[in-house]
């Protein structure tokens, strides 16, 4: 048992791989269908939750450690984040290739001499 409410091999397969894994899909659906990052919040309380079950019913490991359910909040939600960002700039460059182009891996920016939209 250690800081991470579980054993580490639990931790880095179950949490960060297996519900890693269902944060990611979280993160890129809520991005295809233009939902802010802040859409992410919920989704990943309740994937950490599920998670904190499926280590104490599966594994046998404390149910109620705060620290436990911090850490793999975290970890989930900065996934799910991640998700999001890297879908919604992929979409963004591949849906409107006449205003946007790709600026790096997390970015884009505006085609040089493209008419862009007043502001609202």
């Amino acid at each position: 048992m250690s800081a991470l409410g579980t054993t580490l091999p639990v931790f880095l397969l179950f949490t960060v791989i297996f519900m890693g894994g269902a944060a990611y899909l979280t993160g890129q659906a809520l991005a295809r269908t233009w939902k802010t990052p802040l859409a992410v919040l919920f989704p990943s309380v309740l994937l950490t939750a599920a998670d904190r079950f499926l280590v104490w019913g599966l594994f046998g490991q404390p149910f109620g450690s705060i620290v436990g359910y911090l850490l793999d909040f975290v970890v989930l939600l900065a996934i799910a984040l991640i998700a999001h960002r890297l879908t919604h700039v992929a979409k963004m460059v591949a849906q409107y290739p006449w205003l946007y182009t790709r600026d790096g891996l997390f970015s884009y920016r505006p085609v040089p001499g493209a008419a862009q939209a007043p502001p609202a």
